[in-house]
Order: structure tokens, then C-alpha cells, then sequence
């Protein structure tokens, strides 16, 4: 075990980088191996839409150069309606963000290996060691950590984590220029970030235009294969075809066209975890899975994980003699369920329900939006019983039916 490290971490992305800053700062051993060859990185994983909040932005000490525009509003819109929110955010250039990361990380001690794709645990007396990369070469260290999102190739092996393929959503979005970004008729989408809940568009999911200057926005939609998107979708229709179906019948996207090279593609699942850690190891990020069901936000989310993760490594390493066991690493779960995702399993039942919903009730849910207090939407996107109630109308009994249905599976 001559190559050794304190911490060693599968994945470079928002969360395992992170973590990577967060460890190497307190001072220890740290190796993150990354699948991406590091002349073309992050090609392969330049997946995220890169939507923030000013929270992520200044918990974290993220520069503006890796900004593409700071935004006022967040709008909601349906078929018919629309609702539009003050909410500062940020729309990310996610490769620069990535790359960011990357360079803070070695600045403050950390190593990267790129072209180190991780294909296995190393075991031994049935707890993770090391770990298997690049064919066969191997790396070891006190704790493991699983920061590769859904491949989760270290998470599946060791029973951690279970990610079920009907929970997965998919997502495509284009950067695109030449948008009239406040066509009459819609919201004003200057210095915003829309999001368009319509089955016609996305069954099932949801649609969105991040404003990121000038007459241009990043573009995209995303949806679960769930029972929302059978009921309401087209037939041999790929998400492909939902995205050219929306930019050939929108009339904001008349005049627009692509940016040459600026596609990305993702997924993430959608369900709530079913381990996060064991003996020696931890997992991060989107392995978990960590992104909000709600609004499909996994920046902030990811970054809060892998900093409890390094927060996590530095009090087992703290003590005389350091203690990974999966008794104390257990700790780090009850950080993820207070500090990461908190109300998660509630958030996870607004969101099946509210994809459950017609289009016509999304036109009411808007209108009600703008009745009601300002904090009413605030409040209970975090969770809070009262609010939801406040937005439930005698005519949901059907739709409460047939959530109630689904989820007792019959």
C-alpha cells in the first residue's frame, strides 16, 4: 500500500472537487482520480444547466469569472400563465466552474489524476481499502469516497446505494442565441431564469430558458419517465424531439439558433437515498442521489454534500487513533438528512404530485401564486405543510386519489 492517501475520491465533479478543497485544506493526503482525460475536461461531463443561487456563490468563495450572468427574477410559467419572483441567482459557464474547482483544489494540496477512470473497490477483510482505476492500477486510502453520480461504480459494488432506473430523469438543453427573451405575450426573461411546467412540452417534467445575456439563454427541458409522462406524452417521441418540438412552436425561438458545440446532456435520479455511507467510505454528489426533486437544483446541493463529506473525514481523523468505521461514518448520514437535502422525503411527494397534475391545474397554480403572500411560494418549496395547504384547492381530491394510488402501488 505504498501509494496512500488519507482520502481518495472517485469523480471530479461540484461535489467530489469540493470535497477535494475542503480536505486538502485541513491539511490531509488527498487524490481525486477522474475519468475525463485533463486536456479535454470537462467535455464528457459538461452536463448541468448551472443554475445558482447567491448562497452556493458565497459559501463557497466562487469568483464571478465563472459567471455567465447574474440574474434578478426566477419565473414560473404554465400553458397559460405566468408568475415571476425577485430572486438573485447565477447562471454558471459549467466547464469554467469545473475547472475552477480543479485548480483551487491543487492550490491547496490536492491531487488529480485525469485519464483514471474507476472501475471497482479494492476489499479486504470485507471493507473497502483502496480502489481499482485505470485497468489495473490501484490507490489506497482511510476513506473512500464515491463522487462519480449515477455510474456510482464503488457506491453499487459495496450496497450502498440503489438507484432505480424508473426514478431516473433525463435532461437535453442547447445554448442558443437570437432569442426574443421578452416576446409580448410572456414574461419578461431578461436577467431570468424561467421554468415551464407543461406536459405538451415536457410530460412529466419541465422546460426551461436561463437568460445569460444579450439575446442569449440556455434552453432545455427534462422529465421522469414516470406515469405523468405515459399519460400526457406523444407517441415515439424522444426527449430530443420534445426540445425541436418546443423551439419550432415557440415564438421566442422564431429567429434563434443553436451555438455550435454548446449541448449537454445529463441525467439524475429522483428518489430518495438508500445508504450513504459504510466502513471506510462515503457517498457524494449525485451517487446518492443528492440533486433537489423539486426544481432540479444539484449545485449547491452536491458542494454542501462533499463539504460534509471532508468535514466528516476530518473528525474521524481527529482522535489518537482514527476511526472509519461505519459506526462513526454514520454521522455523515445524519449531516446529509439535516444539512444537505433536509425535508427530502416531502419535497420528493410535491414533486410526484405536482407532476401528476394537468396542465389546467398548473394555469391555477400560478394564478394562485400571485394571490397569495409573498412567502407563501418560499415556504413551501422548503417543505412546510401550511403553505402547501394554502395552495390546495376541494377540486385536488381526484388528483390526491390517484397520487394516493400510486404510491401505495396499485
Amino acid at each position: 500500500m505504498t501509494d496512500h492517501y488519507d482520502v481518495v475520491i472517485a469523480g471530479a465533479g461540484p461535489a467530489g472537487a469540493q470535497c477535494a478543497r475542503d480536505v486538502a485544506r485541513r491539511g490531509y493526503g488527498v487524490v481525486v482520480l477522474e475519468a475525463e482525460p485533463e486536456d479535454q475536461f470537462p467535455r464528457q461531463s459538461n452536463k448541468s444547466t448551472a443554475g445558482t443561487f447567491p448562497s452556493m456563490m458565497g459559501s463557497f468563495g466562487i469568483p464571478d469569472d465563472v459567471v455567465m450572468n447574474y440574474t434578478d427574477n426566477v419565473v414560473l410559467e404554465s400553458p397559460n400563465e405566468y408568475f415571476s419572483r425577485y430572486q438573485p441567482g447565477a447562471v454558471l459557464e459549467f466547464a469554467d466552474f469545473k475547472r475552477y474547482l480543479v485548480k483551487d483544489g491543487r492550490d491547496k494540496g490536492a491531487e488529480y489524476r485525469f485519464d483514471s477512470r474507476v472501475n471497482k473497490p479494492v476489499m479486504e477483510g470485507g471493507e473497502i481499502v483502496g480502489v481499482r482505476y485505470a485497468g489495473k492500477e490501484e490507490v489506497y486510502g482511510d476513506i473512500i469516497i464515491d463522487a462519480t453520480g449515477p455510474a456510482a461504480p464503488l457506491a453499487k459494488k459495496l450496497g450502498v446505494v440503489d438507484l432505480e432506473r424508473q426514478n431516473q430523469a433525463i435532461g437535453v438543453e442547447f445554448e442558443m442565441e437570437g432569442i426574443d427573451i421578452d416576446h409580448p405575450g410572456y414574461a419578461d426573461l431578461t436577467d431570468g431564469m424561467m421554468l415551464r411546467l407543461d406536459h405538451d412540452l415536457a410530460p412529466g417534467g419541465y422546460s426551461w430558458i436561463f437568460h445569460t445575456g444579450e439575446d442569449t439563454a440556455k434552453v432545455g427541458l427534462c422529465y421522469i419517465q414516470n406515469q405523468a409522462h405515459r399519460d400526457y406524452g406523444k407517441e415515439d417521441m424522444g426527449i430530443d424531439d420534445y426540445l425541436q418540438y418546443w423551439l419550432d412552436s415557440d415564438p421566442r425561438f422564431e429567429n434563434a439558433e443553436r451555438i455550435e458545440g454548446k449541448q449537454h446532456r445529463g441525467s439524475a435520479h429522483i428518489q430518495m437515498p438508500t445508504g450513504l455511507s459504510t466502513d471506510n467510505f462515503m457517498a457524494i454528489g449525485d451517487t446518492v442521489p443528492t440533486i433537489d426533486p423539486l426544481w432540479g437544483e444539484g449545485i449547491h446541493t452536491c458542494m454542501k454534500s462533499g463539504r460534509a463529506a471532508a468535514v466528516m473525514a476530518d473528525r474521524c481523523f481527529m482522535g489518537e487513533k482514527r476511526d472509519t468505521s461505519a459506526e462513526e461514518l454514520s454521522i455523515y448520514d445524519d449531516l446529509w438528512h439535516s444539512d444537505v437535502a433536509p425535508k427530502m422525503r416531502t419535497r420528493l411527494l410535491m414533486t410526484q404530485l405536482l407532476y401528476l397534475a394537468p396542465n389546467e391545474r398548473y394555469d391555477t397554480l400560478l394564478r394562485d401564486l400571485k394571490r397569495v403572500d409573498a412567502d407563501v411560494l418560499s415556504e413551501a418549496n422548503g417543505g412546510s405543510r401550511a403553505a402547501i395547504r394554502k395552495l390546495i384547492h376541494w377540486g385536488d381530491i381526484p388528483l390526491l386519489a390517484e397520487f394516493a394510488k400510486e404510491r401505495i402501488g396499485l
